[in-house]
């Protein structure tokens, strides 16, 4: 298989990390790529590995002809078997250039978003919604996410749910030496509670929350401190929220990090606060798998990722005080660890890059040999 994928950038996020390992894990397999990005963010461009090109579209407005044009002699020159659009604005360009080049590459979208935040973005999918329909395949992420969509309306010919999954061999316990000592360089005694969320300071992440949770668990007696991994336009309201709460000296921000995995392994237990966005979380899989159990809102498909009081625990999204009890039961280091120990075996199980890997290649060998049984026919190309 060739597979050409198109994303909307290679910013820092979800959507854009899971198709990199995706992309790099299917070339290891022997299914060459090609990535191309639509606007000229590439800040994971590092992390690509294996492939057969990398195409930045440079797109100047939300629907560039220049870039349009440059996709669609892409898709004649590659002849991918697959075009792989992410999300609905890598769908929107994938879609136009496999229309324009008359391939008969099969069309999929993998689909990263449970809620759409503004009265624009619902406007948009009123149009987006019939390119869904005509993609030979979509892939949802969780099933909580197939469930709010399809009440939607919005399904491909194919629709599976493939959840995301981590590295569990990068992402291993961190050593009780080197936990100790991230500790001590970080200033916290060996008693301390760490509570610890990493993801970028953005409003929609709602670290201001763990915050106020933590003045809360402090007033109970439990010496709770928080370390906040990531930077971002929200660390000013952060900061200034605990000095009014009089705990600034009891939260660490450490800016961004290139490996989070000593920092999340420092901590007793890990938060995730959001109050939108969160389909299945990476970060989320991730403390899992350095055996931190975590306390995270209910939102997207969080519950078919943690089973309460197993390895972790879902309060509702916004209320803090249940957040709060969650937390404080996590403040017994038995308990922690327990959960912790449960939280590993269940991303081992369940989570793994290479079992999302298998179900990924496997519904693409399937949809390539519908495609090679039509007759590999080119269609007429049309015009926008």
């Amino acid at each position: 298989m060739k597979i050409l994928f198109v994303t909307c950038s290679l910013v820092h996020g979800g959507a854009e990390r899971q198709t990199i390992t995706l992309a790099n894990r299917l070339a290891e397999r022997g299914h060459p790529y090609h990535l191309a990005y639509v606007k000229d963010d590439h800040s994971q461009l590092e992390r690509l590995r294996g492939a057969s090109g990398v195409h930045c579209l440079n797109a100047r407005r939300y629907l560039d002809r220049r870039s349009v044009a440059e996709l669609t002699l892409l898709v004649e020159h590659v002849k991918p078997t697959h075009v792989i659009g992410v999300n609905q604005y890598g769908l929107f360009y994938a879609w136009l250039a496999h229309r324009l080049s008359g391939s008969s590459a099969a069309l999929g979208v993998t689909f990263h978003t449970t809620e759409l935040r503004t009265l624009k973005e619902w406007v948009q999918m009123a149009y987006y919604r019939p390119l869904f329909w005509s993609a030979d395949w979509l892939v949802f992420v969780c099933e909580a996410q197939r469930r709010y969509w399809n009440r939607r309306l919005l399904r491909g010919r194919r629709t599976d749910v493939i959840y995301n999954g981590i590295d569990v061999e990068h992402w291993t316990p961190v050593p009780e030496g080197t936990r100790e000592h991230v500790r001590r360089a970080l200033g916290f005694a060996p008693q301390d509670f760490i509570v610890g969320i990493s993801a970028v300071l953005r409003p929609e992440k709602n670290h201001v929350q763990l915050v106020e949770a933590l003045a809360l668990l402090r007033g109970r007696g439990i010496p709770a401190k928080a370390l906040l991994v990531g930077d971002g336009p929200m660390r000013g309201a952060v900061e200034e929220r605990a000095r009014s709460l009089g705990i600034a000296d009891h939260v660490v921000i450490t800016g961004l990090q290139q490996d989070v995995r000593p920092l999340v392994g420092a901590c007793d237990a890990m938060a995730l606060c959001s109050t939108s966005v969160e389909t299945f979380s990476l970060a989320a899989l991730e403390a899992m798998a350095l055996a931190r159990p975590v306390v995270q809102s209910e939102i997207g498909g969080a519950a078919e990722m943690t089973r309460p009081g197993e390895d972790g625990f879902l309060y509702p999204v916004g209320d803090t005080r249940a957040m709060v009890e969650r937390l404080a039961a996590l403040a017994d280091p038995a308990a922690a660890q327990r959960m912790g120990r449960t939280a590993r075996a269940s991303v081992e199980s369940r989570f793994s890059e290479k079992a999302m890997v298998d179900r990924y290649e496997q519904a693409l060998k399937e949809i390539d040999g519908k495609r090679s049984r039509r007759g590999n026919v080119r269609k007429p190309a049309g015009a926008y």
